[in-house]
């Protein structure tokens, strides 16, 4: 019985958070078209919701929006499985070998203040347009907030759990395998959907530089073409396959944890 009042009580949480939602959308909705009838800004500024309508109904038809979706995509998640596994084999060194920070440490440190973007000029220059240059700047811009997360997980593990790990005998692989890496699952996650978004970030600004497809370049395109319809629809696409990778992930959250965590606070 206790089980299916809280289920009732997250189903009906939920509900209420979309009818929240669902009633805030209708009324930017609303505050934009007064704001295209007002006739204060140009049409060309900012075209009606009408426009953007027949815009976005158009790219779905002639599929050139999924095309754009789909690139942008693949683009994401290559860089950003590439930069987890380095994250992660990073901070496992240095929980492991923490004497190790002082050689590769400040390069590191170095390395995180330097905006992806502003790398993509010399990156041009030595891989071209083509895709290995978006893929590193995805890289550099999720590898840092997963390296952090990830080794902070890692290296905040209980003491006396290990301590535990140690009377039992435990070699370091198992003691990692049995105790610090589950110990560490959270603070990995948060590192997780953070790096995710910091991804799609920098490969829409990589896309808007040099790129022949993708969603930033549709968006730079519509713009030098002066269809800010277009652009809007750019935009709303980026927004919507943002929300929809962060539910998937929700979801690999509570499947990874059998619903011992909330993904909603991850």
């Amino acid at each position: 019985m206790g089980e299916k009042r809280a289920e009732h009580g997250r189903v009906k949480r939920s509900a209420e958070r979309l009818g929240r939602g669902l009633v805030f959308a209708l009324i930017l909705f609303l505050a934009w078209e007064l704001a295209f009838r007002s006739g204060r800004w140009s049409r060309y500024v900012l075209p009606g919701p009408g426009k953007v309508a027949g815009a976005l109904w158009t790219m779905i038809a002639n599929g050139s929006l999924f095309v754009s979706m789909a690139v942008s995509l693949r683009r994401v998640l290559t860089g950003y499985l590439i930069a987890f596994v380095l994250a992660f084999l990073l901070g496992a060194a240095a929980a492991a070998r923490p004497r190790w920070n002082d050689y590769y440490g400040p390069y590191l440190e170095f390395m995180r203040n330097v905006p992806p973007l502003s790398l993509i000029a010399l990156l041009i220059l030595w891989f071209g347009i083509g895709e290995t240059s978006k893929i590193i700047i995805i890289v550099l811009a999720s590898f840092f907030p997963m390296f952090l997360n990830i080794r902070k997980g890692f290296t905040s593990c209980d003491k006396k759990l290990l301590e535990v790990g140690q009377v039992c005998g435990f070699s370091y692989f198992r003691q990692f395998s049995r105790i610090i890496l589950p110990s560490a699952v959270p603070d990995i996650l948060v590192g997780m959907r953070i790096g995710l978004g910091y991804s799609w970030r920098a490969i829409i600004g990589a896309e808007m530089i040099a790129a022949s497809s993708g969603l930033g370049y549709l968006i730079l395109d519509a713009q030098q073409m002066s269809r800010s319809d277009k652009v809007i629809v750019g935009i709303l696409a980026i927004g919507l396959i943002g929300i929809a990778c962060d539910k998937v992930f929700g979801l690999l959250v509570s499947w990874v944890t059998h619903g011992g965590a909330d993904s909603e606070n991850i």
